[in-house]
């Protein structure tokens, strides 16, 4: 399949009440979008880092009762997963799409990676796009716009990630549905593009 965009339907399935319901529409309407825009930029990523990297589209098996509130493609070095690796991410929650550099809580190396943060805490905090999000906690889908944190602030997420077990670190952005449903394929794949290689840098680091 061609990704053709995202639209008004494919976040709204995040309002069907009951887990197979709506998984069925998360099938049928998010799911082939997700698996295009891993074949599309898999090959991307794999010529930005330098390494092989794979496409991981969210099936959701742990889940049996709870429907999903966000669906994503991830990507890895690994063709098995992702989640013990630090990794780009693509998804859906019912109010935005979210880009992502991620190392969430299964990731074995956080520890090392929070030291790195920390030790460029003054040119990450000078560098970052003003428009890009952090978040400590990719089961929520509240983030921190980067231009309305202080150092300080950024630095307690990054102390953070090295003192507590099940601590995350994301970045990334964050287009809003109402926007999100007005781009065209190309629009929204070259907001991608975009936004991945920006967050090369913290995929090195980690």
């Amino acid at each position: 399949m061609t990704f053709v965009g995202f639209t008004n339907t494919d976040f709204n399935v995040f309002k069907i009440d009951g887990f197979e319901s709506r998984m069925d529409a998360l099938k049928a309407n998010i799911r082939p979008k997700l698996e295009a825009l891993g074949e599309h930029f898999a090959p991307t990523l794999s010529s930005l880092t330098g390494m092989e990297m794979f496409a991981h589209v969210a099936k959701h098996a742990r889940r049996t009762v709870n429907p999903p509130n966000d669906t994503w493609v991830a990507f890895s070095s690994n063709p098995r997963g992702y989640k013990m690796l630090p990794h780009f991410q693509i998804g859906l929650w019912e109010t935005h799409v979210f880009i992502w550099f991620a190392m969430i809580y299964e990731a074995t190396n956080k520890v090392e990676l929070g030291k790195k943060l920390a030790a460029e805490l003054d040119f990450i905090y000078q560098s970052t796009n003003p428009d890009f999000v952090w978040s400590g906690d990719h089961m929520k889908p509240d983030a921190h716009l980067h231009s309305q944190m202080s150092k300080e602030e950024l630095q307690s997420l990054f102390e953070r990630l090295q003192s507590v077990k099940k601590a995350e670190i994301l970045c990334g952005y964050h287009i809003p549905r109402e926007k999100a449903v007005t781009m065209s394929a190309e629009e929204f794949m070259a907001t991608v593009d975009r936004v991945f290689k920006q967050l090369l840098p913290l995929y090195k680091l980690a």
